[in-house]
């Protein structure tokens, strides 16, 4: 059972996979104007600190948006349930917070309750990353089309298998897409953890501010946007190949 594709489909495709290149030709154009400005090899100085940081930042990214993921499905697959789909958005609040408060105060908060270092951290990042999954999944099963439903009822299949075999392969390209900005956000927001002792490119990103060298800010910055393109990148190809034709308007 599938939904029916748009029309437009060929050029949301497009699209999406311009973004990306987009992105890539303008931090190709920073590194080239970097290069011939002369503070390439300065950046390149720092070559050793932006490889250990830079696995820092991956494994703080990883374990923030893991846990997210695990949490966040079932909360949203929770929630789409009849039985709750009256108290859903009251408790979509309560996700909100995480989005709504500025990462770093979050960030000030799981220090305070949980000290310094990764475990706050991760914390802080997980809160901030949950509402983009919930909500996509919450909304991806929502917007499934209620015919399909009947249909798979009629077939006799009981509400479990509606869920696995109907429901999340007709929601999974939405869902993908609250994964995709919630690990944006997830690498984008991980330099702020620095300041809590958690390491990762803030490192860099922080120190070359607070001394004023442009080259060891840079050496942070432009390694964390080249992350945030490429766990993009890496995302959006699972989904490209992990939703089923007839269900994904890329293919």
């Amino acid at each position: 059972m599938s939904a029916l594709v748009s029309p437009a489909a060929p050029q949301q495709r497009r699209r999406i996979e311009t973004a990306p290149l987009i992105v890539l030709i303008l931090l190709a154009g920073t590194v080239a104007l970097l290069w011939w400005s002369g503070m390439a090899e300065e950046i390149l100085a720092y070559s050793d600190d932006i490889s250990y940081l830079t696995v820092q930042h991956l494994e703080l990214v990883a374990w923030a948006g893991g846990l997210a993921i695990l949490v966040a499905v079932p909360v949203g697959i929770v929630l789409s349930r009849p039985a709750f789909r009256l108290v859903s958005e009251a408790v979509m609040q309560v996700f909100n917070i995480g989005s709504t408060v500025p990462t770093l105060a979050i960030l000030a908060l799981s220090m305070t309750l949980l000290g310094i270092g990764t475990v706050p951290a991760v914390f802080g990042l997980w809160a901030a990353t949950l509402l983009p999954i919930v909500r996509n999944t919450y909304a991806g099963l929502r917007a499934v089309p209620p015919h399909l439903v009947e249909a798979a009822t009629g077939m006799g299949m009981t509400p479990r298998q509606v869920l696995w075999r109907v429901e999340l392969p007709n929601a999974l390209f939405v869902i993908f897409g609250g994964i995709r900005t919630a690990l944006a956000i997830c690498v984008g927001s991980a330099p702020l953890v620095f300041l809590i002792g958690a390491g990762g490119l803030g490192e860099l990103i922080f120190t070359g501010i607070s001394l004023d060298e442009l080259p060891m800010m840079m050496a942070g910055a432009i390694p964390t946007a080249m992350l945030a393109v490429l766990v993009d990148f890496i995302v959006g190809q699972i989904q490209y190949y992990l939703v089923p034709r007839g269900i994904n308007p890329l293919r």
